[in-house]
């Protein structure tokens, strides 16, 4: 019951708040830093959940084929995010 560009937004904010935390742990970036980052994305994600609201499922498209083939190489990667 909850509309469609709420839960859009929210699952925006949430999506760039995952990369943001990453980003806290790889980088030299504060809690503080972080949550600056994420109130300075608010602009775009209002702007991505905006057009995709106005956009039709005959105009979306992409393809990945490189990012398919990288993650099929995730377990053997030297370098992990966490480790623990």
């Amino acid at each position: 019951g909850v509309p469609l560009d709420i839960s859009l937004a929210a699952y925006l904010h949430g999506y760039v708040s995952n990369l943001v935390s990453a980003g806290i742990r790889l980088i030299p970036l504060g809690q503080t830093d972080g949550q600056t980052v994420i109130a300075s994305l608010e602009t775009d994600v209002t702007f991505a959940v905006d057009t995709a609201m106005e956009t039709s499922l005959d105009d979306l498209g992409s393809a990945t084929p490189i990012i398919d083939w990288t993650s099929t190489q995730h377990e053997t990667q030297y370098t992990r995010l966490f480790r623990s």
